[in-house]
């Protein structure tokens, strides 16, 4: 029986290319990690060769939760965070599936929560410059000024605020109230994040190099940056009118 107190969410939609390669790659890891996998209807039968891996390798460790249809990336993390609270994991991860970030940063945002006393790790693309492997330039304009428009306008002073490779201690997600967090995309992240930060728990960014996918197809959207961009003017003004919950402990 492989125990552990940290679970990764790896929500997945159309990744057959990717999916056994980074559960492989998770559990190769010196820390145990479990997995749980949100697949939102895959057409290609990657909810297929997560279940193969369950029923012949980790059935201890690995999990899958499957959703009829693609209903957004947040909706998809709440879904999970609820089930890994529901479970008792101490520390709950947000990965992609695609390799754009490395499992081997995994104990590193670990470590920033475990051993150094933070509540959020953020695996942080432009805490030390820009560290973006193959992206358009466009795209790492985007996304580089998209974290500076945030900061911008909500005073919030985490550089890489729509990284989806985060680590929440379980206080965390406890707190936040999780049917309130209303965006599905970017602004998902921006929105965790910000509220994390309101509610007064102490966030650190790991800095890491992120890899744009070698196979498989982006999920990225122009809905999904307009999203963001609107939602930042409603999260400031949430930040002046809102009242946040107060930090809950065990």
């Amino acid at each position: 029986m492989h125990q552990s107190d940290s679970i990764v969410i790896i929500p997945t939609y159309n990744e057959k290319e990717n999916i056994e390669k980074i559960i492989r790659a998770v559990f190769a890891l010196e820390k145990v990690f479990h997995i749980l996998v949100i697949d939102d209807g895959s057409p290609d039968g990657t909810a297929a060769i997560v279940k193969v891996l369950i029923a012949n390798e980790f059935s201890d460790r690995l999990f899958i939760l499957e959703r009829s249809g693609k209903l957004g990336l947040g909706t998809a993390y709440i879904t999970g965070f609820k089930w890994a609270l529901e479970r008792n994991y101490e520390y709950i991860f947000e990965m992609d599936a695609d390799f754009s970030h490395d499992p081997h940063d995994l104990p590193r945002l670990y470590a920033a929560c475990h051993d150094e006393g933070y509540d959020v790790a953020v695996g942080s693309r432009y805490v030390t410059g820009v560290n973006v492997v193959n992206w358009p330039i466009g795209r790492v304009l985007m996304s580089y000024f998209a974290s500076k428009y945030v900061r911008m306008i909500t005073g919030f002073l985490v550089h890489d605020t729509t990284a989806g490779f985060v680590c929440y201690k379980r206080r965390v997600l406890k707190t936040i109230e999780l049917d309130k967090i209303r965006f599905k995309g970017y602004g998902f992240q921006i929105e965790m994040k910000y509220t994390a930060y309101k509610i007064g728990f102490k966030i650190k960014e790991v800095s890491v190099i992120f890899v744009n996918r070698c196979e498989g197809t982006s999920k990225m959207s122009g809905g999904i940056f307009g999203e963001a961009f609107f939602g930042v003017m409603r999260l400031r003004w949430d930040g002046w009118t809102r009242k946040y919950p107060k930090i809950k402990t065990e």
